[in-house]
């Protein structure tokens, strides 16, 4: 699932849905220059997912330990109330991680990566130990889609589109370019965000006041998209940086080669 290409619409809507939870969000605004530092933040996010995924379990562990140091020294305060808090506080941790996993395994099976019930089931149990290397207890993460969706509705009431959100939508929206490359990210850029919005749930699009298309045409629009990017020879694709399954398929053989068909085996 990971080598994918539209796990990059998955993390756009996973950026999308974490900056709903005001502690969250409030949490790497304080701690990070997020507008001038936006990209590499992003390739940092996919270097660990690429590295839990494709490395070896040293370099994952190690990966793991490099982020519980960075978050075990952040903090953050609620401008509401003055409270300082921990960036590596379980809920907040969990927040993120479900999020994301939800946008990976969301977006992807919207857009026609072929998963059974039971295989979305176990890829979800997989994840908890991606939330282990974060520093969560894996017994306190969704397993299944039945646990996750009860997550969900827990944490719904805590959700707002404050300050801290509308920062992050106005960035998704217009991401900062050099001169030349902004008609391209007024093409390309801004339909890949919108997309990747358009496929929040509903009560994301309320919060954030924007609507959406109807259900039927975003899940239209994301089979086209994964149709048209899945055309892209994966050689090519996985050329970008920083090439982890490249060089997973140099340390294990050709045969490690990630491919949809290999899901059910």
């Amino acid at each position: 699932m990971h080598g994918d290409p539209m796990m990059w619409v998955a993390g756009i809507r996973a950026l999308y849905l974490q900056a709903l939870h005001p502690a969250a969000v409030g949490g790497v605004l304080q701690n990070s220059d997020f507008r001038r530092d936006a990209w590499g933040r992003l390739l940092r996010t996919a270097r660990f997912v690429g590295t839990t995924t494709y490395g070896t379990t040293e370099a994952a562990e190690r990966a793991g330990s490099r982020v519980r140091k960075i978050h075990s020294m952040l903090s953050a305060t609620d401008p509401r109330t003055g409270r300082t808090y921990r960036i590596d506080a379980p809920e907040l941790l969990l927040w993120v991680h479900c999020a994301e996993i939800d946008s990976y395994l969301h977006v992807l099976r919207r857009s026609g990566f072929p998963l059974t019930d039971a295989q979305a089931d176990r890829y979800l149990a997989e994840q908890r130990e991606s939330a282990r290397l974060v520093g969560l207890d894996p017994a306190a993460v969704p397993a299944d889609r039945t646990a996750m969706a009860a997550y969900f509705a827990a944490v719904r009431p805590e959700l707002a589109a404050g300050a801290g959100a509308r920062e992050v939508d106005d960035f998704l929206l217009r991401p900062p370019a050099h001169p030349l490359l902004v008609p391209a990210r007024e093409v390309l850029w801004r339909r890949v965000a919108h997309l990747a919005y358009a496929s929040l749930p509903p009560y994301a699009h309320e919060l954030y006041g924007r609507p959406a298309p109807p259900p039927a045409v975003v899940t239209r629009r994301l089979r086209v998209t994964g149709a048209l990017l899945r055309r892209v020879p994966a050689r090519l694709r996985w050329q970008l940086p920083p090439r982890h399954i490249l060089g997973a398929m140099a340390r294990l053989g050709p045969e490690s080669r990630p491919a949809p068909y290999k899901v059910g085996r």
